[in-house]
């Protein structure tokens, strides 16, 4: 076989990592990857889709359901079960806690020494670090903003300052005396995704036809006031869930801006033959998942007002998960030319689930303070205001250079932190 016959093999064979596969969002991204899998490839492609999760009880579990779902997928649209495309979805369970670095770093060599690539990470996993609602002003805010308070909700009451357990060992005291703060929500939805990413960027290099792709899971709660660069691990924030998803975004969008290049490139250093591996944000619009600590009955109580908003012209309440994750699917299957055509065309966007009072889905962009619908100031974006949150301003020059000018501060301060933390790791191992 010829490299060139090889590299046409290797394109039929899809390999995608998913992060935080066990439930909720996370395990619907992998339902749904399945099943536009089998419903849009042809029989001589193949998936192979490697779950993470944070130990292997939950591992075998999430297993054993996926086989499951591809069994009552199989048998709803009365395919055999040697199918070709059916075959030839394979599942790995892998295991890491993204709270704990050395983790990470254990989860990266044992993919670097198993996989030929990846063409796909979907960087699901995090953490809300919510306490409780602010009862009054939640009851107050949806009596008088019903679907605002709902869609864009500020009566969520987190802690403040909640940092990881030790990354150094026990025994070496002076280190940990030492050794830099680390945020508990920003490092399990921000720093952990992003040490994994850096480490994977070989495999993602690999994959054929520039296809490699990072997606970054974000949040419709991604509010800028919640966000300081100077405090760019939340640690001081009453909202340190909601910072961490604003980060989010300002890494994804600003990734590929000529600020942020000199610090993109030290995290994902460009191959010399082909283009580095694409980063993309997308959100799940609002689901009722347990995110939020609530007594079983108020979870019920929550879905019904999630539909109620839906059916009154919310278009982001897609409610169950996997509905939510039709968005983040749609970028990891969409074809590569598609994605740079919509791009080239219209700029870089965050892609949100939306949906109508009917129950369709479909991905659809959404607007970002300082960043707008694809980064392009004064786009006419009138017939999509009735999705923006009411703090997002219509897009000028001066916004948009702001958001290049944080979206560098961003980049430099993780890239400082990365190696900081892998400076004092080497350090404690010797």
């Amino acid at each position: 076989m010829t490299d060139r016959q090889h590299a046409n093999v290797e394109d039929y064979h899809n390999y995608i990592l998913v992060t935080g596969a066990n439930g909720g969002l996370g395990y619907a991204i992998c339902c749904r990857l399945i099943d536009e899998f089998i419903l849009t490839r042809p029989g001589s492609h193949s998936l192979r889709l490697i779950i993470t999760t944070r130990d292997k009880t939950k591992s075998h579990d999430t297993i054993a359901k996926l086989k499951d779902h591809i069994f009552r997928t199989r048998k709803h649209h009365k395919l055999r079960e040697k199918t070709p495309v059916v075959a030839k979805i394979y599942l790995q369970a892998e295991q890491v806690d993204l709270c704990q670095l050395r983790s990470v770093y254990t989860l990266v060599t044992r993919l670097i020494r198993s996989l030929p690539k990846l063409d796909t990470v979907i960087l699901n996993a995090g953490h809300g670090g919510f306490t409780g609602i602010d009862w009054p002003l939640a009851i107050w805010s949806i009596l008088t903003d019903f679907r605002n308070a709902l869609t864009y909700p500020t009566f969520k009451l987190s802690g403040v300052g909640d940092l990881t357990n030790p990354q150094i060992q026990q025994n070496a005291t002076s280190a940990i005396k030492d050794s830099p703060r680390l945020g508990n929500v920003f490092c399990s939805n921000v720093f952990g995704h992003y040490l994994l990413v850096h480490g994977v960027g070989p495999l993602l290099s690999n994959s054929p036809e520039n296809r490699g792709r990072i997606i970054w899971i974000s949040s419709s709660e991604a509010y800028p006031s919640t966000f300081s660069v100077d405090d760019i691990q939340g640690l001081s924030s009453p909202s340190a869930y909601e910072s961490s998803k604003r980060l989010t975004d300002i890494l994804a969008l600003s990734s590929r801006l000529p600020a942020t290049r000199p610090y993109v490139n030290r995290f994902l250093p460009p191959p010399s033959d082909h283009q580095p591996p694409k980063q993309y944000v997308g959100h799940p619009g609002i689901c009722a998942t347990n995110i939020l600590p609530l007594h079983w009955i108020l979870v019920y109580v929550m879905t019904a007002a999630f539909y109620i908003a839906r059916w009154i012209g919310s278009p982001w309440h897609t409610v169950t998960s996997y509905k939510g994750a039709c968005a983040p699917v749609w970028l990891a299957l969409a074809s590569q030319e598609e994605l740079d055509a919509i791009e080239g065309s219209e700029g870089a966007g965050k892609w949100g689930s939306s949906i109508d009072w009917q129950g369709e889905e479909r991905a659809t962009r959404t607007e970002v303070q300082g960043w707008g619908l694809g980064g392009k100031a004064g786009d006419n974006i009138g017939s999509v205001k009735s999705r923006r949150p009411r703090e997002v301003d219509d897009l000028d020059e001066d916004s948009r250079a702001r958001f290049e000018s944080i979206g560098r501060r961003c980049w430099q301060s993780m890239e400082h932190l990365r190696e900081e933390w892998e400076d004092l790791l080497n350090d404690d191992d010797d």
